[in-house]
């Protein structure tokens, strides 16, 4: 295997954990309108991931880093032709992190539900444009002989791409449901396994349709394998929320997320960018990558920094495992 086709299989498992882990982050963002009654409980969920979020994003920082730094025509190309995607999707990034930081700074009432309301409507669009920028990666965009992207905004809405971010918005909502039964305790629990059977079936209506789609335009044997490990992890999950077996639940709901992503990847290799005028000038993981001595040193740097991160990451997790409810959420000062 060359080092051109290692970084594109690590370029995948960024984005396959940037979406586990903050899939369920926008989950919980969606829930503080669906599901929480008062402000408390908008606080339970927000706590549920208040410690763990801004280390959830730095798999998005690794990804379009190593995007760049492996794959420049890639990154130039991706960038510049989904240039307000990627925009509204950064700006909704900002805005959400400052929610997160500036809701609990006054005590009024407009200023906290503004801020929560910011929180809903970017955890919400991101869900959704990524599913997407990917649905449009995946099924190809117009890109000429010269490595650009000579599309407009209208060819990156199209039916396909649609359906992807109705299925990662659904997926990540429920993703979340279960994340939020998980992480707590009373009534809001059993209200989000509740939820979570609902949005759940949504999702398993969508998500077989979209991934049969993909399969029939771009797979192969090893995506189909995927498909089918995505599918059967989904049901699972979905029973295994219905039994109240909330970790088991949220394993599978990840199980899920991650086996989609795989297929679509596997679908795309050795593309990175399909051309939709003309096969020939689609952008590959030869064509669009640096150099080998470039990807040689950026293989050393990953492989000494790449399990210090995980390990970091994995005692945060740890630290903050347990449920949380209401009846921690102290009463306000002032």
């Amino acid at each position: 295997m060359e080092l051109h086709d290692v970084w594109f299989v690590l370029i995948a498992v960024l984005w396959t954990g940037y979406f586990f882990l903050e899939g369920f982050d926008f989950g919980v963002g969606v829930l503080t309108k669906l599901l929480a009654r008062n402000r408390a409980e908008k606080r339970v969920l927000i706590n549920t991931i208040g410690p763990v979020w801004d280390g959830n994003e730095v798999w998005l920082l690794s990804a379009g880093g190593a995007t760049f730094a492996a794959f420049p025509e890639w990154y130039a190309t991706l960038f510049s032709g989904f240039y307000l995607p990627l925009l509204a999707i950064l700006v909704c990034l900002i805005v959400r992190g400052v929610a997160f930081e500036y809701r609990a700074k006054r005590p009024e009432e407009n200023w906290q539900h503004n801020w929560e309301t910011a929180i809903f409507w970017c955890s919400l669009i991101p869900a959704f444009l990524w599913g997407v920028a990917f649905g449009d990666i995946v099924h190809g965009v117009k890109i000429d002989r010269n490595l650009e992207y000579v599309g407009g905004l209208g060819d990156l809405l199209h039916p396909y791409a649609l359906l992807g971010g109705l299925v990662t918005l659904t997926l990540f909502t429920f993703h979340g449901a279960v994340f939020t039964a998980l992480k707590t305790v009373g009534d809001i629990r059993e209200r989000a396994r509740r939820l979570a059977l609902r949005v759940g079936l949504a999702t398993a209506v969508v998500a077989p349709v979209f991934l049969l789609w993909t399969q029939a335009d771009t797979g192969d044997a090893r995506s189909l394998g995927a498909l089918i490990v995505a599918v059967v992890a989904l049901v699972a999950a979905l029973a295994a929320n219905q039994a109240g077996r909330e970790g088991w639940s949220f394993g599978l709901s990840g199980v899920t997320i991650v086996a989609a992503v795989a297929m679509l990847f596997l679908s795309l290799f050795p593309n990175v960018m399909p051309s939709t005028l003309d096969p020939s000038w689609s952008l590959t993981v030869t064509n669009a990558s640096s150099s080998p001595y470039t990807l040689k040193i950026m293989t050393w740097c990953a492989g000494i920094a790449t399990p210090i991160v995980l390990l970091y990451q994995g005692w945060t997790y740890w630290v903050f495992r347990k449920r949380i409810g209401t009846q921690h959420i102290a009463e306000a000062a002032h």
